[in-house]
Protein backbone atom coordinates (compact mmCIF):
# COMPACT_ATOMS: atom_id res chain seq x y z
CA UNK A 1 0.00 0.00 0.00
CA UNK A 2 1.20 3.36 -0.87
CA UNK A 3 1.57 6.32 1.11
CA UNK A 4 -0.87 8.01 0.62
CA UNK A 5 -3.28 5.52 0.50
CA UNK A 6 -2.28 4.81 4.01
CA UNK A 7 -3.21 7.91 4.41
CA UNK A 8 -6.73 7.96 2.21
CA UNK A 9 -7.50 4.53 4.61
CA UNK A 10 -7.10 6.55 8.06
CA UNK A 11 -9.57 9.10 6.98
CA UNK A 12 -12.32 6.16 5.58
CA UNK A 13 -11.84 5.08 9.63
CA UNK A 14 -13.32 8.54 10.57
CA UNK A 15 -15.52 10.09 8.21
CA UNK A 16 -14.82 14.27 8.35
CA UNK A 17 -16.70 16.80 5.91
CA UNK A 18 -14.38 18.61 3.83
CA UNK A 19 -15.02 21.96 2.25
CA UNK A 20 -14.19 22.42 -1.36
CA UNK A 21 -15.21 26.34 -2.33
CA UNK A 22 -13.81 26.05 -5.82
CA UNK A 23 -16.19 24.75 -8.05
CA UNK A 24 -15.77 27.16 -10.75
CA UNK A 25 -12.66 24.74 -11.02
CA UNK A 26 -13.24 21.16 -13.18
CA UNK A 27 -10.17 19.77 -11.24
CA UNK A 28 -12.25 20.45 -7.92
CA UNK A 29 -15.41 18.72 -9.39
CA UNK A 30 -12.90 15.84 -10.86
CA UNK A 31 -11.30 15.28 -7.41
CA UNK A 32 -14.92 15.24 -5.85
CA UNK A 33 -15.85 12.67 -7.87
CA UNK A 34 -13.01 10.57 -6.85
CA UNK A 35 -13.10 11.72 -3.21
CA UNK A 36 -16.66 10.14 -3.14
CA UNK A 37 -16.23 7.17 -4.69
CA UNK A 38 -13.30 6.02 -2.55
CA UNK A 39 -15.08 7.24 0.56
CA UNK A 40 -12.19 9.34 1.46
CA UNK A 41 -14.23 12.31 3.05
CA UNK A 42 -17.73 13.86 3.43
CA UNK A 43 -18.05 17.04 0.83
CA UNK A 44 -19.24 20.04 0.96
CA UNK A 45 -19.33 21.88 -2.48
CA UNK A 46 -19.89 26.07 -2.14
CA UNK A 47 -21.73 27.12 -5.31
CA UNK A 48 -24.90 27.49 -7.01
CA UNK A 49 -26.70 24.69 -7.70
CA UNK A 50 -27.54 24.01 -11.16
CA UNK A 51 -24.28 25.70 -12.41
CA UNK A 52 -22.03 22.99 -10.73
CA UNK A 53 -23.98 19.90 -11.45
CA UNK A 54 -24.06 20.67 -15.18
CA UNK A 55 -20.28 21.44 -15.10
CA UNK A 56 -20.10 18.29 -13.44
CA UNK A 57 -22.17 16.83 -15.82
CA UNK A 58 -20.20 17.87 -18.80
CA UNK A 59 -16.91 16.73 -17.31
CA UNK A 60 -18.26 13.42 -16.85
CA UNK A 61 -17.62 13.45 -13.22
CA UNK A 62 -20.40 12.01 -9.88
CA UNK A 63 -20.81 14.34 -7.39
CA UNK A 64 -24.55 13.30 -6.56
CA UNK A 65 -22.95 12.07 -2.91
CA UNK A 66 -21.87 15.52 -2.45
CA UNK A 67 -23.52 18.52 -0.33
CA UNK A 68 -23.88 21.49 -2.59
CA UNK A 69 -24.07 25.26 -0.49
CA UNK A 70 -25.56 28.05 -2.21
CA UNK A 71 -24.57 31.05 -0.20
CA UNK A 72 -27.06 33.24 -1.79
CA UNK A 73 -30.18 30.68 -0.77
CA UNK A 74 -28.47 29.11 2.44
CA UNK A 75 -30.79 29.03 5.10
CA UNK A 76 -27.36 29.32 7.64
CA UNK A 77 -25.79 32.39 5.60
CA UNK A 78 -27.60 35.24 7.83
CA UNK A 79 -25.80 33.22 10.94
CA UNK A 80 -22.24 33.31 9.39
CA UNK A 81 -22.59 36.81 8.25
CA UNK A 82 -23.91 37.53 11.74
CA UNK A 83 -20.66 35.74 13.59
CA UNK A 84 -18.50 37.20 10.76
CA UNK A 85 -19.60 40.67 12.37
CA UNK A 86 -18.75 39.49 15.61
CA UNK A 87 -15.11 38.42 15.01
CA UNK A 88 -14.11 41.14 12.99
CA UNK A 89 -16.30 43.97 14.71
CA UNK A 90 -12.70 45.38 15.89
CA UNK A 91 -11.69 45.59 12.26
CA UNK A 92 -14.99 47.76 11.54
CA UNK A 93 -16.60 44.81 9.63
CA UNK A 94 -20.43 45.22 8.81
CA UNK A 95 -23.13 43.48 7.71
CA UNK A 96 -23.06 45.07 4.73
CA UNK A 97 -19.12 43.97 4.07
CA UNK A 98 -19.85 40.52 5.89
CA UNK A 99 -22.37 39.84 3.28
CA UNK A 100 -20.50 40.89 0.36
CA UNK A 101 -17.16 39.16 1.14
CA UNK A 102 -19.28 35.66 2.45
CA UNK A 103 -21.52 35.67 -1.36
CA UNK A 104 -18.56 36.08 -3.49
CA UNK A 105 -15.18 35.01 -1.55
CA UNK A 106 -16.64 31.17 -1.40
CA UNK A 107 -13.31 30.79 0.79
CA UNK A 108 -14.42 33.05 3.58
CA UNK A 109 -17.51 30.87 3.30
CA UNK A 110 -15.88 27.40 3.42
CA UNK A 111 -13.93 29.14 6.76
CA UNK A 112 -17.15 30.23 8.40
CA UNK A 113 -18.97 26.59 7.71
CA UNK A 114 -15.76 25.20 9.38
CA UNK A 115 -15.57 27.53 12.36
CA UNK A 116 -19.64 27.01 13.19
CA UNK A 117 -18.94 23.50 12.86
CA UNK A 118 -20.93 22.55 9.85
CA UNK A 119 -17.64 21.43 8.38
CA UNK A 120 -14.35 20.27 9.34
CA UNK A 121 -11.95 21.60 7.06
CA UNK A 122 -11.10 22.74 3.94
CA UNK A 123 -8.89 22.90 0.97
CA UNK A 124 -8.66 25.23 -1.41
CA UNK A 125 -6.12 27.64 -3.44
CA UNK A 126 -6.04 25.98 -6.93
CA UNK A 127 -7.65 28.87 -8.11
CA UNK A 128 -6.69 30.92 -5.44
CA UNK A 129 -3.46 32.50 -4.12
CA UNK A 130 -2.06 31.16 -0.88
CA UNK A 131 -2.46 34.78 0.54
CA UNK A 132 -6.41 34.10 -0.68
CA UNK A 133 -6.82 31.05 0.95
CA UNK A 134 -5.17 31.39 4.28
CA UNK A 135 -6.25 35.29 5.32
CA UNK A 136 -9.85 34.16 5.68
CA UNK A 137 -8.74 31.32 8.07
CA UNK A 138 -6.48 33.21 9.74
CA UNK A 139 -9.19 36.01 10.08
CA UNK A 140 -12.10 33.66 11.20
CA UNK A 141 -10.45 30.24 12.57
CA UNK A 142 -7.13 31.82 14.13
CA UNK A 143 -4.10 29.97 15.27
CA UNK A 144 -4.83 27.10 17.37
CA UNK A 145 -3.92 27.10 21.53
CA UNK A 146 -0.22 27.24 21.56
CA UNK A 147 1.18 27.99 18.90
CA UNK A 148 3.05 30.82 18.19
CA UNK A 149 3.30 30.81 14.42
CA UNK A 150 0.88 30.24 11.48
CA UNK A 151 3.18 28.02 9.20
CA UNK A 152 2.95 25.45 6.19
CA UNK A 153 4.82 22.15 4.62
CA UNK A 154 5.14 20.17 1.91
CA UNK A 155 4.53 16.47 2.57
CA UNK A 156 7.38 14.45 0.22
CA UNK A 157 6.85 11.00 -0.72
CA UNK A 158 10.23 10.35 -2.75
CA UNK A 159 10.06 6.54 -4.73
CA UNK A 160 12.21 3.56 -4.38
CA UNK A 161 13.89 6.21 -1.51
CA UNK A 162 16.35 4.37 1.11
CA UNK A 163 16.83 7.87 3.04
CA UNK A 164 13.82 9.48 5.66
CA UNK A 165 11.25 7.67 6.35
CA UNK A 166 11.10 5.14 3.49
CA UNK A 167 10.91 8.17 1.49
CA UNK A 168 8.73 10.28 3.73
CA UNK A 169 9.73 13.74 4.36
CA UNK A 170 8.05 16.68 5.76
CA UNK A 171 9.44 20.21 4.37
CA UNK A 172 8.99 23.34 6.42
CA UNK A 173 8.37 26.11 6.12
CA UNK A 174 7.83 25.77 2.46
CA UNK A 175 4.89 27.57 1.28
CA UNK A 176 4.27 30.77 3.72
CA UNK A 177 6.57 32.35 5.84
CA UNK A 178 8.80 34.52 3.67
CA UNK A 179 12.05 35.08 5.78
CA UNK A 180 11.53 33.68 9.36
CA UNK A 181 13.42 35.12 12.26
CA UNK A 182 15.53 32.12 14.04
CA UNK A 183 12.30 32.20 16.97
CA UNK A 184 10.02 31.61 14.38
CA UNK A 185 12.65 29.16 12.34
CA UNK A 186 12.07 27.45 16.15
CA UNK A 187 8.42 26.99 16.38
CA UNK A 188 8.44 26.06 12.41
CA UNK A 189 10.31 22.84 13.49
CA UNK A 190 8.58 22.36 16.35
CA UNK A 191 5.08 22.27 14.19
CA UNK A 192 6.63 20.02 11.67
CA UNK A 193 7.75 17.68 13.59
CA UNK A 194 4.13 17.53 15.41
CA UNK A 195 2.85 16.78 11.53
CA UNK A 196 5.47 14.58 10.53
CA UNK A 197 4.47 12.23 13.27
CA UNK A 198 0.92 13.04 12.96
CA UNK A 199 0.92 11.59 9.69
CA UNK A 200 3.76 9.75 8.97
CA UNK A 201 3.13 7.88 12.14
CA UNK A 202 7.03 7.70 13.06
CA UNK A 203 9.49 9.44 14.90
CA UNK A 204 10.77 12.91 13.67
CA UNK A 205 14.41 13.71 12.98
CA UNK A 206 14.68 17.32 12.54
CA UNK A 207 17.62 19.13 10.55
CA UNK A 208 17.65 22.64 10.61
CA UNK A 209 19.06 22.99 7.07
CA UNK A 210 21.68 25.62 6.14
CA UNK A 211 24.91 25.64 3.63
CA UNK A 212 27.06 25.09 6.79
CA UNK A 213 27.46 21.97 8.97
CA UNK A 214 28.62 22.63 11.98
CA UNK A 215 30.82 25.44 11.44
CA UNK A 216 31.82 24.90 8.30
CA UNK A 217 30.98 28.06 6.84
CA UNK A 218 30.60 31.58 8.51
CA UNK A 219 28.16 34.00 7.62
CA UNK A 220 24.82 35.74 9.16
CA UNK A 221 22.18 33.33 7.39
CA UNK A 222 24.18 30.83 9.39
CA UNK A 223 23.98 32.03 12.69
CA UNK A 224 20.18 32.50 12.01
CA UNK A 225 20.08 28.79 11.71
CA UNK A 226 22.77 28.03 14.69
CA UNK A 227 20.49 30.62 17.12
CA UNK A 228 17.26 28.96 15.62
CA UNK A 229 18.66 25.52 16.61
CA UNK A 230 19.72 27.15 20.16
CA UNK A 231 16.46 28.10 20.92
CA UNK A 232 14.03 24.90 19.54
CA UNK A 233 16.94 22.47 21.50
CA UNK A 234 16.12 25.06 24.81
CA UNK A 235 12.22 25.11 24.36
CA UNK A 236 11.47 21.58 22.80
CA UNK A 237 14.04 19.33 24.50
CA UNK A 238 11.57 16.24 23.63
CA UNK A 239 12.57 16.28 20.09
CA UNK A 240 15.70 14.69 18.31
CA UNK A 241 16.64 17.85 16.96
CA UNK A 242 19.86 19.36 15.51
CA UNK A 243 21.65 22.05 13.20
CA UNK A 244 23.35 23.53 11.31
CA UNK A 245 23.43 21.01 9.07
CA UNK A 246 23.61 21.20 5.19
CA UNK A 247 21.28 18.57 3.03
CA UNK A 248 23.40 15.67 2.46
CA UNK A 249 25.03 15.86 5.98
CA UNK A 250 21.17 15.88 7.20
CA UNK A 251 19.95 12.64 5.31
CA UNK A 252 23.01 10.20 4.22
CA UNK A 253 24.09 8.46 7.14
CA UNK A 254 28.14 7.83 5.77
CA UNK A 255 28.14 11.76 4.70
CA UNK A 256 26.25 13.03 8.23
CA UNK A 257 28.94 10.84 10.28
CA UNK A 258 31.89 12.23 8.51
CA UNK A 259 30.66 15.87 8.80
CA UNK A 260 28.54 15.92 12.20
CA UNK A 261 29.61 12.88 14.54
CA UNK A 262 27.83 12.62 17.39
CA UNK A 263 24.48 13.98 16.29
CA UNK A 264 21.53 12.13 16.75
CA UNK A 265 19.66 13.38 13.52
CA UNK A 266 22.45 13.63 11.19
CA UNK A 267 22.31 10.97 8.11
CA UNK A 268 18.57 10.09 9.37
CA UNK A 269 16.56 12.93 8.94
CA UNK A 270 12.93 12.89 7.92
CA UNK A 271 12.09 16.27 9.11
CA UNK A 272 14.10 19.19 6.91
CA UNK A 273 13.53 22.74 8.42
CA UNK A 274 14.73 25.22 5.77
CA UNK A 275 16.34 28.77 6.07
CA UNK A 276 13.61 30.54 4.58
CA UNK A 277 10.89 30.25 1.95
CA UNK A 278 12.88 30.71 -1.05
CA UNK A 279 15.19 27.66 -0.36
CA UNK A 280 12.00 25.62 1.22
CA UNK A 281 10.19 26.23 -2.19
CA UNK A 282 13.48 25.45 -4.39
CA UNK A 283 13.68 22.53 -2.60
CA UNK A 284 10.16 20.59 -2.63
CA UNK A 285 9.71 21.55 -6.54
CA UNK A 286 13.41 20.19 -6.87
CA UNK A 287 12.40 17.09 -5.25
CA UNK A 288 9.01 16.74 -7.32
CA UNK A 289 10.36 17.34 -10.67
CA UNK A 290 13.59 15.86 -10.97
CA UNK A 291 13.12 12.85 -8.09
CA UNK A 292 9.46 12.75 -9.41
CA UNK A 293 8.30 12.56 -5.66
CA UNK A 294 4.68 13.42 -4.72
CA UNK A 295 4.41 16.73 -3.08
CA UNK A 296 1.24 17.63 -1.33
CA UNK A 297 0.83 20.99 -0.05
CA UNK A 298 1.69 23.66 1.31
CA UNK A 299 -0.64 21.87 4.12
CA UNK A 300 -1.01 24.40 7.06
CA UNK A 301 0.11 24.22 10.77
CA UNK A 302 -0.82 26.08 13.63
CA UNK A 303 -4.42 27.37 12.48
CA UNK A 304 -7.88 26.34 14.99
CA UNK A 305 -8.72 23.99 12.35
CA UNK A 306 -7.34 22.50 9.32
CA UNK A 307 -7.46 24.79 6.32
CA UNK A 308 -5.00 23.86 3.57
CA UNK A 309 -3.69 25.59 0.25
CA UNK A 310 -3.09 23.68 -2.98
CA UNK A 311 -0.47 24.98 -5.64
CA UNK A 312 -2.37 26.23 -8.36
CA UNK A 313 -0.80 23.90 -10.86
CA UNK A 314 -2.28 20.97 -8.88
CA UNK A 315 -3.91 17.97 -10.42
CA UNK A 316 -7.15 16.15 -9.24
CA UNK A 317 -5.42 13.82 -7.38
CA UNK A 318 -3.14 15.78 -5.54
CA UNK A 319 -6.01 17.77 -4.20
CA UNK A 320 -8.01 14.30 -3.45
CA UNK A 321 -4.44 13.62 -1.56
CA UNK A 322 -5.13 16.72 0.32
CA UNK A 323 -8.37 16.16 1.10
CA UNK A 324 -7.30 12.88 2.70
CA UNK A 325 -4.63 14.87 5.22
CA UNK A 326 -7.11 17.41 6.06
CA UNK A 327 -9.41 15.11 7.49
CA UNK A 328 -6.78 13.06 9.50
CA UNK A 329 -5.80 16.64 10.50
CA UNK A 330 -8.72 17.29 11.35
CA UNK A 331 -9.41 13.70 13.36
CA UNK A 332 -6.52 14.96 15.14
CA UNK A 333 -8.41 17.91 16.78
CA UNK A 334 -11.29 15.37 18.25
Amino acid sequence: MGFIDTLKARAKANIKTIVLPETEDNRTLEAADKILKEGIAKLVLIGNEETVKKAAAEGGYDISGAEIVDPETSEKTQAYIDKFVELRAKKGMTPEKAREILLSQYPYYGCMMVKMGDADGMVSGACHSTADTLRPSLQILKTAPGTKLVSAFFLIIVPDCEYGANGAFVFGDSGLVQNPNPEELAAIAKSSAESFRLLVQEEPYVAMLSHSTKGSASHADVDKVVEATRIAKELYPELNLDGELQLDAAIVPKVGASKAPGSTVAGKANTLIFPDLDAGNIGYKLAQRLAKAEAYGPVTQGIAAPVNDLSRGCSADDIVGVVAITAVQAQATD
